[in-house]
């Protein structure tokens, strides 16, 4: 599962396209070569800085294409420091999912999530996204707690595959996606501190969204994010999840859901006015590319077992204009 806000949207979802010479697609993760760094924190030359950050806007297009685009329109300094929060939290998310296709056991997973770690700590590794990274905490001031949280939930994808209460899945949500969140606003700047809970929110929201729509996809790695609680007060079973039961039981309960996290969005809604106008568009964006996503859950009857609900391309290009208009006149 990943986390919410840097989310990809599914690597089956296309491009939205940009223009320039240095938009030429990236296609595989192993393409992204890693420059090589030697020195400490407070140390990292300026070119190192500029390589890391590199490094990491090519991690970003390689593995999130949607994402890198949706961006692009952030000023270079912030836009930079997004792409580095990025590929720091893509690694950390593909270290859990290298245990799930069984290509890394739980205790080689701890031990990178432990080295990632290090990477806020006080003595930093070398690795070729420290100084992207580290410059980008010191240059918006960004708190190392939401890190350290964001890194607590990956490990808890390593040893809990149920959830018996939605409070356990808030939990969760808070820390694969909520406090991405909180790091996302410190690089957009902010005009008021009050902006921190509806970024929370919008946290929430979308990762509730990225659980409806990967229900098969995460059922099959023998994981489900529905709360206990809920499959039991609709009736519906794990055995009839398993079986791709698509029935009244299982819309009523697919209806709640998606019914929570609307909540959610429109409780964050008071983010939008409080970001910097520079940057106001990444956040609207992301809540229309989420919403519209609950939408095509609702269109499809809400069978999501059959196929990943997904966006298609022409419809991304469409909400991504008409958001960069609101954005401009402030209207949400």
């Amino acid at each position: 599962m990943s986390a919410g806000i840097m989310d990809g949207q599914g690597s089956d979802d296309q491009a939205i396209d940009g223009q320039g010479s240095d938009d030429q697609v990236i296609d595989q993760q192993s393409q992204v070569e890693a420059p090589q760094h030697h020195e400490r924190r407070g140390e990292h030359s300026s070119q190192s800085i500029a390589l890391s950050y590199d490094y990491a806007a090519r991690l970003t297009k390689a593995e999130a294409k949607n994402f890198f685009y949706s961006f692009r329109f952030l000023p270079p300094e912030r836009r930079r420091s997004i792409f580095a929060i990025y590929a720091f939290s893509r690694r950390a998310d593909d270290t859990v999912d290298a245990v799930e296709e069984h290509a890394s056991s739980p205790e080689e997973a701890n031990q990178q999530l432990d080295y990632m770690r290090s990477m806020i700590g006080p003595n930093p590794p070398d690795d070729p996204l420290t100084p992207a990274l580290l410059d980008s905490i010191e240059r918006f001031s960004i708190p190392v707690r939401p890190f350290e949280e964001l890194l607590a939930g990956m490990q808890m994808d390593l040893v809990k595959t149920r959830y018996k209460t939605f409070d356990e899945l808030y939990e969760y949500c808070y820390r694969a996606a909520s406090v991405v969140g909180l790091i996302c606003i410190e690089i957009f700047g902010y005009k008021d501190a009050q902006a921190h809970e509806p970024a929370i929110k919008l946290g929430i929201a979308m990762q509730l969204t990225n659980i409806l729509r990967d229900v098969a996809e995460d059922q099959a790695r023998d994981r489900i994010y529905l709360p206990s609680e809920d499959l039991q007060k609709f009736g519906y079973s794990e055995s009839d999840l398993s079986a791709g039961v698509i029935n009244s039981n299982f819309r009523e309960l697919m209806s709640f859901q998606v019914a929570r996290a609307r909540r959610f969005f429109e409780e964050s809604k008071s983010l939008y006015p409080l970001v910097l106008s520079e940057s106001r568009y990444c956040p609207i964006l992301l809540m229309r590319f989420y919403s519209r996503i609950l939408d095509r859950i609702e269109q499809k009857g809400y069978d999501v077992l059959s196929r990943r609900p997904t966006l298609p391309k022409h419809e991304k290009l469409l909400i991504a204009g008409s958001t960069w208009i609101t954005s401009r006149f402030g209207r949400n």
